[in-house]
């Protein structure tokens, strides 16, 4: 977990005391100071699906790049013209 201090309730950072005592109760160099409260935030961490996003985009990616090179060898036509509809449909049925 990580430690964020919370912003609310101060309108301007609180200086640090300057007197020689030593911190009160759990001070440190983390402590805030003038007994501002904290909130303790888990972060986020990167297991194995993260990284199989990141494979997958990057498949996407090469798919995307693959597809735009083919389409450029036929110069973007996508029509057929090589076949009819009906013979195609007569050589299905027989």
């Amino acid at each position: 977990m990580s430690l964020q201090k919370s912003g609310r309730g101060t309108s301007k950072p609180a200086k640090p005391a300057k007197s020689g005592k030593p911190a009160k109760k759990g001070g440190g160099r983390n402590a805030p100071a003038g007994g501002a409260r904290q909130v303790y935030v888990q972060t986020a961490k990167n297991d194995v699906f993260t990284y199989l996003l990141a494979v997958s985009l990057g498949a996407i990616f090469i798919g995307v790049i693959s597809l735009v090179l083919i389409l450029n060898q036929y110069e973007w036509k996508t029509k057929v013209t090589g076949i009819s509809p009906a013979a195609s449909a007569g050589r299905l049925l027989a």
